[in-house]
């Protein structure tokens, strides 16, 4: 267990012992194809510091780096969707906070061999707040927020969908977690940005899936993925 737990106090009030590397590798590997996809989306519904996103990311990035290195505005565009593709829920807020930044080392040292003299601030700026977006402090139990100490808020867990709409420019679109997994505990859960048979009243066809997915509770105006920090 070296490593993998943090106190014992820890392991007693949250159940909290994280995965070692291997463990990992081999479940990710079970899903390779889609862990280097670009833009399929992961949830880590338990995510602790990020064990299992960091692989994602690693992967992902690995993709990019193989298809976009000689062009650093193309690396920026797909890194970016690789970074937005990625969702984490965690109960302890240092846990959160860890994930982010190990999420965002990873993403600014690749890309600072991209960009080398030259990078963009802006692409900073973009990536950061994806990841502040993406990684939250919640409850995947309840599907609630959760405050600083890990106890449960009245509010929902909500992320945002980031999509690639024309060009540089992204379509942000908010979704409440618990509205995309409705149904009971013994009816199949629908999967992020899907569906599985709620009321057809209660969703909108996905044109690029041909999925229903749950109705967004807010939708953003689309702009550059550079911008996306300044569209709250």
């Amino acid at each position: 267990m070296a490593g993998q737990v943090k106190s014992r106090k820890r392991v007693q009030e949250h159940g909290e012992v994280f995965t070692n590397e291997r463990e990992v590798n081999a479940m990710l590997d079970m899903v390779k194809q889609e862990t280097e996809r670009i833009d399929s989306r992961f949830l880590e519904p338990a995510c602790g510091d990020g064990n299992f996103l960091v692989e994602v990311l690693r992967r992902k990035l690995d993709v990019v780096d193989k298809r976009y290195r000689k062009s650093q505005h193309e690396w920026e565009k797909y890194a970016f969707v690789a970074i937005g593709s990625i969702y984490g829920v965690g109960l302890l807020h240092d846990n959160v906070e860890a994930c982010r930044s190990r999420l965002y080392d990873m993403v600014e040292e690749r890309y600072r061999r991209v960009a080398e003299e030259s990078p963009n601030p802006a692409f900073f700026g973009a990536a950061r707040f994806v990841l502040g977006r993406n990684i939250l402090d919640g409850n995947a139990l309840s599907l609630k927020a959760v405050d600083e100490y890990g106890n449960d808020t009245d509010e929902p867990i909500i992320f945002s969908e980031w999509s690639i709409v024309m060009g540089d420019k992204v379509k942000r679109r908010d979704f409440r977690l618990d509205e995309m997994l409705e149904g009971s505990a013994d009816e199949p859960q629908i999967p992020l940005f899907g569906s599985n048979g709620t009321p057809a009243s209660e969703w909108e066809l996905d044109q690029e899936t041909g999925s229903l997915i749950p109705k967004p509770i807010r939708e953003y105006t689309p702009t550059s993925f550079y911008e996306v920090m300044n569209v709250e």
